[in-house]
C-alpha cells in the first residue's frame, strides 16, 4: 500500500509505520489510557503490524496516533486514537463569530 502523508504548518500526518515511536504509543495506550491499560507491548506491536496506522507528528516530534483496523476496501475502525494531552487544541482552527 502507497504511504500517505500530509503537512499542516509544523504538523505532520504519516502512515509510514518506520516513523512510528513505538515507546510513545506503548506508554500512553498502555499506562494512560482507559481502553488499552495494561496491554503489553508485544500485543500493541503485533497489533501496528497488522492494521493502518497513522502518526501524528510536531516537527519530527510524535503526538498521536491512530489505528485503523480494515479490509483496505469497504471496511475501516478507528482505534487507538490519541493526541498528548500537550497537544490537544493545537490543531483547531478559530471560529470567526464576526457578522458581515
Amino acid at each position: 500500500m502507497q504511504m500517505f502523508e500530509v503537512r499542516r504548518e509544523q504538523f505532520v500526518i504519516s502512515t509510514d509505520k518506520r516513523r512510528l515511536n513505538l515507546q510513545l504509543i506503548f506508554d500512553f495506550l498502555s499506562n494512560r489510557s482507559y481502553w488499552a491499560r495494561g496491554r503489553s507491548l508485544e500485543i500493541i506491536s503485533r497489533s501496528i503490524e497488522t492494521s493502518l496506522c497513522f502518526g501524528v507528528y510536531e516537527c519530527e516530534n510524535q503526538i498521536g496516533f491512530a489505528r485503523v483496523v480494515t479490509d483496505y476496501a469497504t471496511f475501516g475502525w478507528v482505534c487507538d486514537l490519541f493526541i498528548l494531552e500537550t497537544h490537544t487544541g493545537k490543531m483547531a482552527h478559530p471560529i470567526d463569530h464576526r457578522t458581515s
